[in-house]
């Protein structure tokens, strides 16, 4: 079997490095992205490395468990930070027409990067996430994930939930972003999307041809 060379950056397979279509933004707002390591090792995907590659303001740490996680734990037990995790629930804080807090604290924001049934594990498991208050948001709009199975049909990837806040943020004057940085920000993930698309297409085109 033939191993193709994989970009370290976006941890695609170098012919389909989606790194050219990146646009690095900084934010206020500090991101943590919790990937699952079965999402780690997913080289079709990886919305979760778009969105840490696209943001400067942010870090990926791999794990199911984060309950003794020492530099997760640091940030969590710092006065000087307010916490969440990006998560729904009853008592979530919805962006939509709830403010957060606008005092001199960094704010944090955890992003869970898994499928919903690992998500679900992760909060299980990791106390110190499960303890945070709960960030959501509402959205009516179908995820461009079309290369995905979603388990509804307002589903996001991780790029589009982050997308979808810092836009709620933005609106709060907690962010500062140009219209510009938003309009490129989801590329990476848009330029992935249509690529795979075409890659289905040449597949089924490929099948028909020897069925025939």
């Amino acid at each position: 079997m033939i191993q193709r060379d994989v970009c370290f950056k976006c941890y695609r397979p170098k012919t389909s490095c989606m790194c050219k279509h990146i646009n690095i933004i900084d934010t206020n707002t500090r991101f943590i992205i919790l990937m699952h390591p079965k999402e780690y090792r997913k080289t079709k995907n990886g919305t979760g490395h778009f969105t840490n590659l696209s943001l400067k303001n942010s870090n990926i740490y791999i794990g199911i468990d984060f309950s003794n996680h020492e530099k997760i734990n640091e940030i969590i037990d710092n006065p000087n930070i307010n916490s969440y995790v990006l998560y729904p629930g009853e008592n979530s804080i919805e962006l939509n027409s709830q403010e957060l807090s606008k005092d001199s604290k960094e704010n944090v924001i955890f992003i869970i990067d898994s499928t919903w049934p690992c998500s679900k594990k992760i909060i299980r498991l990791s106390k110190n996430i499960a303890s945070l208050p709960k960030l959501s948001f509402k959205y009516t709009q179908e995820s461009n994930f079309k290369i995905k199975t979603q388990p509804n049909l307002y589903c996001l990837s991780t790029i589009e939930s982050v997308f979808c806040v810092l836009k709620l943020l933005n609106k709060q004057g907690l962010e500062s972003i140009n219209k510009s940085e938003f309009e490129n920000f989801l590329e990476p993930f848009d330029k992935m999307v249509e690529y795979q698309l075409t890659c289905a297409k040449k597949s089924q085109i490929r099948n028909k041809a020897v069925v025939l």
